[in-house]
């Protein structure tokens, strides 16, 4: 499985979620099947976006798109990081 941890503050968290939200079929589409947001325990607006993607290429085309870079904007997305990860494994203890 490939994931992508994203870092960045956004302006407001509620207002970035909501333009998450509606975009949760193009994410889809794109080739995400799961993720979490989670937030910094002393910063609000710091958002943590971890999600699997179909492939890591899928991910890196549907984040580094024009298309992507204007919805990140219309959210109030600042300086985000990207990272590509490929699971070496996993487990429940």
């Amino acid at each position: 499985m490939q994931y992508v941890l994203i870092i960045h503050e956004v302006e407001n968290y509620d207002a970035w979620k909501q333009v998450f939200d509606r975009a949760e079929s193009i994410r889809k589409e794109a080739g995400e099947r799961s993720y979490q947001v989670l937030k910094y325990d002393n910063e609000p607006n710091k958002i943590v976006h971890f999600s699997a993607w179909t492939s890591i290429a899928d991910a890196r085309a549907f984040f580094e798109s024009p298309r992507l870079v204007k919805i990140r904007e219309e959210a109030g997305v600042k300086a985000p990081e990207f990272i590509y990860l490929d699971q070496l494994e996993s487990g429940v203890l």
